[in-house]
């Protein structure tokens, strides 16, 4: 089926489906196996599954690419990653997810590769630092600051450079943004969170519209290893229907919230892109205020993860991997779909229990 003229909330609902042949499934099936009959197209289930390639079809629909399932956003990243010349420079924000940084720290450390960081909100600054660099890593918004970067300008000018670019796209997903269409080479997407949207799998995702890319990454899966496992998959297809829904109650809800915590006398700043479902607070009283918020939250859940329907908080600085330059009082608040009255009362006493404290 031809996806190009149809919006994306069709196109998550119409994209991997099987064949419309009578008596068939409307859904695809679990493929549970670890091998196939010699004298097809796959050989061995390390290579390639049915229930990958339903799911790889649907995100590769909304990305506007080819996409790889991968055992989880990790592994994903680390795909991509390899892309990068022994010895060569990755340009990564100074504010990134920090499973990103901590990998590439130990890369370098190893002699891997060299990294850089610049803030990717300051574009003439990531420019200027797309000299003599390989990859240029890019989130935006960025984990936990929510800062956000001029994607076409940052892409076009390492393009002009010769500088291959990945972004991560987790937090916007592809119905706020898709960056192959703005110039990118790939997409990575944490699928754990919001493609998924239930908090109940790990699972990662590559998208390029460079077949040599694509042949790359396909290589570096299949010798690595990090293969998703075929229930994991079919759950975040099933998933991914709902996303357009699950993501527009969401974004709703974050932008209500954004504008009443900018007048709680209990918050210092609020850190909101305009879009999307993810905010980040700074909590008035420090550190012990911000990890009073988190204690006395009934309905959000203090967890480190986010995108799943649930509303969840958490102090990012407990993590000692977060870089100095976030605030220690700053609360990532990953907003959920449950009733926007409620989300407020449980957070508004929470903050205002936390001047008491």
């Amino acid at each position: 089926m031809n996806h190009d003229p149809l919006s994306s909330a069709t196109r998550i609902v119409a994209a991997g489906r099987p064949s419309r042949v009578p008596g068939a499934a409307v859904g695809p099936s679990v493929e549970f196996t670890s091998t196939f009959v010699t004298g097809g197209d796959n050989a061995y289930a390390r290579f390639d599954n049915p229930t990958w390639r339903a799911f790889e079809e649907a995100i590769g629909a909304l990305e506007h690419g080819s996409a790889l399932a991968f055992a989880s956003g990790m592994g994903a990243i680390r795909a991509a990653i390899e892309l990068v010349p022994l010895g060569g420079a990755v340009l990564v924000p100074q504010h990134s997810y920090n499973g990103t940084t901590a990998l590439l720290d130990k890369l370098a450390e190893a002699g891997r590769l060299r990294v850089t960081r610049a803030d990717v909100s300051d574009t003439p600054a990531y420019i200027d630092a797309l000299d003599h660099t390989d990859l240029a890593w890019v989130e935006s918004p960025t984990n936990p600051m929510l800062e956000v970067a001029d994607l076409p300008t940052l892409f076009k000018a390492a393009r002009e450079s010769r500088v291959l670019t990945v972004c991560d796209n987790t937090f916007a997903t592809p119905l706020l943004q898709q960056p192959l269409t703005l110039g990118a080479d790939v997409v990575v997407h944490s699928a754990t969170k919001y493609l998924s949207g239930h908090s109940d799998l790990i699972m990662g995702v590559t998208v390029t519209a460079d077949p040599q890319i694509q042949q790359r990454l396909h290589s570096e899966r299949t010798l690595s290893g990090a293969i998703a496992g075929p229930m994991e998959a079919w759950l975040a297809l099933r998933g991914m229907r709902t996303l357009h829904v699950r993501f527009e109650r969401a974004c709703a809800n974050a932008a209500e919230l954004a504008a009443r915590l900018a007048d709680h006398p209990q918050v210092e700043a609020v850190r909101y892109p305009g879009s999307g479902a993810m905010l980040a607070i700074d909590v008035r009283g420090g550190v012990g205020a911000a990890e009073a918020v988190e204690q006395a939250v009934q309905l959000w859940l203090p967890a480190t993860s986010l995108g799943g329907v649930e509303s969840m908080l958490e102090r990012r600085r407990r993590h000692t991997s977060e870089p100095m330059t976030v605030p220690e009082n700053l609360l990532r608040l990953s907003v959920g779909i449950e009733d926007v009255e409620d989300l407020w009362r449980d957070l508004d006493a929470a903050l205002s229990s936390s001047r008491a404290s």
